[in-house]
């Protein structure tokens, strides 16, 4: 689950972290008022989305009165921004974060991270922060230093000496980044966190180190441990289809090709998608019914996939174990006949109740198209949407 800036930043500011003043607006009228609370000539406006490269994208605006503010903030709200993480259609902005303007001297990068690969939590830290570190990363990777330390109850001063080691900074800047780090640390700890950002980490004009930036990852499995976390969840920024599939217990990501696919498991979604590129074509989204789901949640996961209309045609592809094949083929039926199937259906049964599973689809009377192989399966979903 992600959340804005502006939640972010109030999460640091709770645990000590150095950032900067803001306050959110979620219309123009707000403007007057919370602006009060900013004690600053200088404001910087910044659309709130779940999407990196804001800036680029004009969703980052410095101006330097009230007058100029609101011409900005009007302009924002409403847009429509596209950035490299939103896909092509966008995001549209619904609330702003403004907050005092600061003079920056230098921009660094500072994250922490679960490090699924080593069962570690990762610090990564670079003197190159700002809008273009994924172009650091890929061009000068050596400026990128990552250290990674054992899960304990707190970090230690060694650890910390590490990671802002690349940053050299004077001793009231080592005090307050100690104290940062720690903040980081525990706030990925006691909110279950996956990923804490800090882009850029800017030293002012004056020496002081500020968060200019923050995002902030949390583990969907761990939320309902966390009301707090939760009650920050935005709505308007995920897809309408996955917040039906989190309904639904499905793990769904709708992608942006043709060919609708519904499988039990994750790496076999991944291994069919694969596949579905491999033969020429795009996959429309990632979709695990899982290992155990009834007819109901299979029905469910078919009309999900139904209702992205770039939907061409349906490969279903399931590998019996805990789940039947028989449970499959009713559901499918089911959801086909009810929502008036008009696209390609292929459907690749193996495992637990297959014969049974397609003896049910092929007495349905439905076009619907057996696979022996996912091999198979692909070839015959490519060329059916042809």
């Amino acid at each position: 689950m992600n959340i804005h800036e502006h939640q972010a930043k109030k999460i640091l500011k709770d645990y000590g972290a150095p950032v900067s003043n803001g306050v959110v607006i979620y219309s123009l009228d707000e403007i007057k008022d919370k602006i009060k609370q900013l004690d600053s000539e200088n404001y910087v406006v910044k659309a709130q989305i779940h999407a990196g490269g804001r800036g680029k994208a004009g969703g980052v605006k410095l101006v330097k009165n009230i007058e100029e503010l609101t011409k900005e903030a009007t302009e924002m709200f409403g847009k429509i921004l596209k950035t490299h993480q939103t896909g092509p259609d966008g995001k549209e902005v619904k609330r702003l974060y403004i907050e005092e303007a600061a003079d920056i001297s230098k921009e660094l990068y500072l994250s922490c991270l679960v490090d699924r690969a080593s069962s570690k939590i990762a610090f990564i830290s670079s003197t190159e922060g700002g809008m273009d570190i994924e172009k650091v990363a890929a061009e000068t990777p050596e400026k990128i230093i990552t250290h990674k330390i054992d899960l304990k109850d707190d970090i230690r001063d060694d650890e910390i000496e590490k990671i802002i080691q690349p940053f050299n900074f004077n001793n009231e800047q080592t005090l307050a980044s100690q104290k940062l780090i720690k903040a980081l640390y525990k706030i990925l700890i006691e909110k279950d966190a996956t990923l804490i950002e800090i882009n850029p980490l800017i030293i002012t004009k004056e020496q002081k180190i500020v968060c200019l930036d923050a995002k902030m990852n949390f583990d969907d499995n761990a939320i309902f441990r966390r009301p707090d976390v939760l009650e920050l969840r935005d709505l308007n920024e995920e897809e309408p289809a996955e917040i039906e599939a989190s309904k639904h217990d499905l793990a769904y990501i709708k992608l942006n090709g043709s060919i609708g696919c519904m499988v039990n498991g994750a790496g076999l979604a991944m291994a069919t998608m694969d596949i579905i590129k491999l033969y020429g074509k795009e996959p429309a989204n990632f979709l695990d019914v899982g290992g155990g789901a009834s007819k109901e949640k299979v029905s469910a996961a078919f009309k999900l996939i139904l209702s992205d209309k770039n939907v061409k045609g349906i490969l279903i592809n399931i590998f019996g174990g805990i789940m039947r094949c028989d449970v499959i083929a009713q559901g499918v039926l089911d959801a086909a006949k009810e929502t008036n199937l008009s696209v390609p259906l292929v459907v690749r049964l193996a495992g637990t109740n297959f014969k049974e599973g397609k003896d049910i689809l092929d007495k349905s009377g439905l076009k619907i198209l057996s696979a022996t192989d996912l091999n198979d399966a692909a070839k015959k979903i490519v060329e059916a949407i042809k």
